[in-house]
């Protein structure tokens, strides 16, 4: 089973290399750009078919490993 891992930061928590990413894009001329806000994603291989095992294993990764439940989110989908 496959599975992705999205991580990003919470609303409200600023966000420097967004602004960094934002600032590039536009001295290179890319049109059309409010914001960015980045994060990490993570592609994980599970050795399970069972979905309920499979997120419980991911919850338990994110939350003590992937991602600073503090300041960041995460969103886990089964592929």
């Amino acid at each position: 089973m496959k599975a992705r891992v999205t991580v990003t930061l919470k609303t409200g928590v600023l966000d420097p290399q967004g602004k960094a990413i934002e600032g590039a894009l536009k001295s290179l001329g890319v049109e059309g750009i409010g914001s960015v806000r980045q994060g990490k994603v993570f592609d994980v291989e599970l050795g399970t078919a069972d979905k309920a095992q499979a997120e419980t294993a991911l919850k338990t990764a994110c939350e003590k490993l992937l991602a600073n439940t503090v300041v960041e989110n995460y969103r886990i989908e089964i592929v």
